[in-house]
């Protein structure tokens, strides 16, 4: 077993973790993540991804790197925008309808890598003739064709937090909490217990439409601890309230001890839980610092002469369940 040991990076606004443990004998891990401060300090991106590692889907570490860096790669863009205009409750219904198309420009950009990488090497083999047929058809047709991609399927998870509002976005399995000031533990996009080991894919025609998503504006109290994690680590506990647990102790940690302490002992606690679940386990985390704590609570303030609008969690279409709107 291996850890990738993450040096602590800190933000102006954000203190933020990163941690990932390869599964017990495993060759290589399916996980990827980034945990990074972007707009100057004042937000951060968070993704994890879990390629699906079956023999069915065995190029999926690329997949789960993919996912990562498209995200990535998109959340930024969309992170500075909510930094520069936040700040005025009148533009959040804006920025929320950006919010929801992030998850289409990711699945777009994704496939596109996926149709590169195919028709060149294709996952099932082929001839040179074979190999130019599939590059003239990718060319031609794009991500509108009807590809088989299931090679590089991967999940997805991913935040945005800013001093003025949080962002979530959840495909496939995993697990996002939130941890309040007081330590209560929150899953937004938590669609109950794991039904066997099917879930939903980057790899599937049109992943966007099956893409969870959370807003929060920020409008009372310190932002919440943000943490993503694979389903490694909460399968590595005997249920979820232990998981939860976990998730508040580590929150506690770094306030108590401080985030670069905790860093320091990451590794060990995700290659502990490793044994158990035998999986891959990554996990990723934003705290915020005085900074922002003290911008929130001046939104907080700003939002509440101008009735600011509350939580709100987006699921896909036909899944929302009691108290929630869709997209």
């Amino acid at each position: 077993m291996t850890a990738v040991r993450a040096p602590l990076d800190r933000a102006a606004d954000w203190e933020l973790l990163r941690g990932a443990v390869k599964g017990v004998a495993k060759k290589y891990s399916q996980d990827q993540c980034a945990a990074k401060a972007t707009a100057g300090g004042r937000a951060v991106v968070l993704t994890v991804a879990d390629g699906h590692g079956s023999a069915a889907h065995f190029r999926s570490d690329q997949g789960a790197r993919w996912a990562v860096e498209e995200f990535t790669a998109c959340a930024e863009v969309f992170a500075h925008e909510a930094v520069r205009l936040g700040a005025d409750a009148a533009n959040w219904p804006e920025l929320r309808a950006e919010a929801r198309l992030l998850p289409r420009a990711v699945g777009h950009r994704w496939q596109q890598r996926a149709l590169v990488h195919d028709a060149s090497s294709p996952a099932h083999g082929a001839g040179p003739a074979r190999r130019a047929a599939a590059r003239a058809r990718r060319d031609q047709e794009g991500p509108a064709g009807t590809w088989d991609l299931a090679a590089y399927g991967s999940t997805l998870l991913g935040a945005v937090l800013t001093p003025h509002m949080l962002l979530c976005w959840q495909l496939g399995d995993g697990d996002i909490v939130l941890v309040d000031d007081d330590g209560v533990p929150r899953t937004p996009l938590s669609t109950g217990p794991d039904m066997g080991d099917e879930t939903d894919s980057l790899c599937e025609p049109e992943p966007w439409r099956k893409t969870r998503t959370h807003w929060q504006p920020l409008t009372g109290g310190p932002p919440p601890a943000v943490l993503l994690s694979t389903d490694g680590l909460s399968k590595s506990f005997a249920d979820h309230q232990g998981f939860l647990d976990f998730a508040t102790g580590v929150c506690e940690r770094a306030v108590g001890q401080g985030v670069a302490a905790v860093q320091g002992q990451l590794e060990d606690w995700l290659a502990r839980a490793a044994k158990y679940s035998g999986d891959d386990t990554t996990l990723v985390a934003a705290f915020a610092t005085a900074t922002a704590t003290a911008t929130a609570t001046a939104t907080a303030t700003a939002g509440a002469e101008r009735g600011a609008p509350g939580t709100a969690s987006d699921d896909a279409p036909g899944t929302a369940p009691e108290g929630t709107t869709t997209a």
